[in-house]
């Protein structure tokens, strides 16, 4: 395995959190990496821009404060998402900050640049890629990423379409570095399975929106509650970028989730689409095709118990087999 150094002996499962667009904040991504999973928001979460700064001071404090207190159980490290798109006129802002304030960890998505990870090496960071298929897994590491987050088939938001067994595979038959899974992942035993496969960590995002600390509407979190694989739709028309999103919030919005139109990927944003103004993430809501394991909202630091208790049965039933 390849877990990164500075997550070795600081993560109480082997998963870090995903990012999610407008939810993730300082008080789930405290609440995460206090429970031993990776937290990330993306950087686009604090707005304006003068907010990056306030955000990072504080989880730099919160989990410098509980380290000190907590000398033989240290929170796992923080990690920010940078959207490394041309669309994202505050990049290199937001990059700054990164190097300002030391993030351990930076995951960068749609597009890899040189100088974003070369920034971020320059005090000792690391860089992980989000990719959708083998051919981009290349140009990342070629570019100077360190690790690479494979985003298979029913990942919630921005999503790939293979199968994470295949996928996986593709990928470690060059790479050794340290391999996140992304796709369906809400239980301790889909934890157990993505390391079997090849992955380092798993990567968990739509399990974290319902929960107490996440930025997202209530009912958005009880929908996840009362819905299946079955509910999710998997276009591009809304951010121009194919990916995940729950059914029942494309109807409220006047849509039909089985004849949607195709969008120009040209023309990429990030917050709305349709004819009615109805806005990606906050009025239409991405998620994953495992959130028929989400019963409950609850913290993050019960979900994180949750998938610990799974985990070791998990391992249990593999070892008794």
């Amino acid at each position: 395995m390849s877990i990164p150094e500075c997550m070795q002996g600081r993560l109480s499962i082997p998963a870090v959190g995903a990012p999610l667009f407008i939810i993730s904040n300082p008080d789930l991504v405290i609440a995460q990496c206090k429970a031993g999973v990776v937290g990330c928001f993306p950087a686009l979460n604090a707005r304006p821009a003068e907010v990056l700064e306030q955000w990072l001071i504080r989880i730099n404090e919160e989990l410098d404060a509980y380290n000190q207190a907590n000398p033989d159980k240290a929170a796992a490290p923080y990690a920010v998402n940078q959207i490394v798109h041309g669309s994202n006129d505050r990049l290199m802002h937001d990059v700054e900050m990164c190097v300002k304030y030391k993030v351990p960890v930076v995951i960068t998505s749609l597009g890899a640049r040189p100088e974003v990870f070369d920034a971020i090496h320059s005090y000792g960071g690391i860089c992980l890629h989000d990719v959708i298929n083998n051919r981009f897994a290349h140009k990342a590491i070629e570019k100077g990423a360190d690790g690479l987050i494979c985003v298979a088939a029913g990942a919630g938001g921005h999503a790939g379409t293979l199968s994470p067994m295949a996928f996986i595979q593709e990928v470690r038959e060059w790479f050794d570095g340290p391999l996140l899974l992304s796709g369906a992942i809400s239980t301790g035993d889909a934890i157990l399975a993505a390391l079997a496969m090849g992955a380092d960590l798993a990567y968990i995002g739509s399990a974290f929106i319902a929960t107490k600390e996440a930025n997202a509407d209530p009912a958005y979190k009880q929908a996840l509650v009362d819905y299946a694989a079955a509910d999710i739709v998997y276009t591009n028309l809304f951010t121009g970028v194919h990916g995940n999103y729950l059914k029942p919030s494309i109807e409220a919005a006047g849509l039909d989730p089985e004849n949607l139109p195709e969008s120009d990927p040209s023309k990429m944003k990030f917050g709305s689409g349709g004819s009615n103004k109805s806005k990606a993430w906050k009025d239409i809501w991405g998620c994953g095709q495992g959130i028929n394991a989400i019963k409950s909202v609850a913290s993050a630091a019960e979900l994180v118990e949750r998938l610990k208790q799974e985990y070791k049965e998990a391992q249990q039933r593999v070892l008794a087999a």
